[in-house]
């Protein structure tokens, strides 16, 4: 087991991308793209559909290698070639599939293919008192309470999945944790466990990568803020310099809104003085009051 705690002067960035796009064919999905991500913070990366999200995680995990700029670990230039090259460098993804297998138990799913064993082979046998005695205290260590761990993980609610996938990514030595879409298909309450687990990922000294087109929940636990804009950079950001407004008019497309408005303007029967200004227009993904 790996520990990923990090004292508060190691502040080197792990991951660096620099310039950094991606092209398939004559379609360029990525382009000019800066990001940093350091130990004990969350980078918040927005975007709408379409805006390169996707992309720029298949990158970082080792899906896609970039064909622009550079990709730095621990200042050190690379092209992850898989997933498994990433996972070797402590990059971890969780999906929003979470790749678990729902009517297998919790502590099952905890070390799905990295399971303990003991004994020689061809005796060799699954050291379960071990794994669910390990699964446990790690879940525990997160701050994850679970009465049963015979459970099946479907059984568990979409929080508290994320949460066990969140723990399982921290055990197996990630120091830097992407999460995609975390809260996308999750109401109020269970989203916020997940943002719970999230900060608690960064207080253990993960650098988390929180992938999102929620700013709400970006700015209750980022600490700098990426908004994507087909495929380029709209705003790169620390949160002292950003507000929750600011954040959330880059992502309704402030500017994009201001000409609709122009435009609305020239039509018969269109009232646009009692339209909102861009900054006051919440964003498509804001939670509804």
């Amino acid at each position: 087991m790996a520990t990923n705690e990090t004292s508060g002067t190691d502040r080197q960035p792990i991951v660096e991308l620099s310039g950094v796009g991606k092209s398939y064919g004559n379609i360029r999905a990525l382009h000019g793209v800066d990001l940093t991500v350091s130990p004990g913070e969350v980078t918040c990366v927005l975007g709408d559909n379409g805006a390169g999200k996707s992309t720029l995680i298949k990158i970082i995990s080792g899906l896609h290698q970039h064909t622009e700029g550079e990709f730095r670990i621990d200042g050190e230039p690379v092209r992850l070639g898989t997933p498994r090259d990433a996972l070797a460098r402590g990059i971890a993804t969780v999906y929003q599939d979470l790749a678990t297998v729902p009517l297998m138990p919790v502590w099952r799913n905890f070390f799905l293919g990295s399971e303990m064993t003991r004994g020689r082979w061809p005796l060799r046998r699954l050291d379960i008192a071990r794994m669910k005695e390990t699964a446990d205290q790690e879940l525990r260590n997160m701050g994850i309470v679970l009465d049963d761990l015979e459970q099946p993980i479907g059984s568990l609610s979409g929080g508290q999945r994320q949460s066990v996938a969140i723990a399982r990514a921290v055990y197996f030595g990630a120091r830097v944790l992407i999460l995609d879409e975390p809260t996308a298909a999750l109401g109020v309450k269970q989203s916020g466990v997940v943002l719970k687990y999230i900060a608690a990922a960064r207080d253990r000294g993960l650098g988390v990568i929180f992938i999102t087109h929620n700013p709400h929940h970006a700015y209750m636990v980022g600490d700098h803020f990426t908004v994507l804009r087909l495929g380029t950079l709209e705003l790169s950001a620390a949160r002292s310099e950003v507000s929750l407004e600011e954040l959330t008019n880059h992502m309704a497309g402030g500017a994009e809104l201001a000409a609709l408005k122009h435009e609305l303007a020239q039509v018969r029967g269109v009232d646009t003085d009692v339209l909102p200004e861009p900054s006051e227009l919440p964003s498509a993904s804001a939670p509804a009051p």
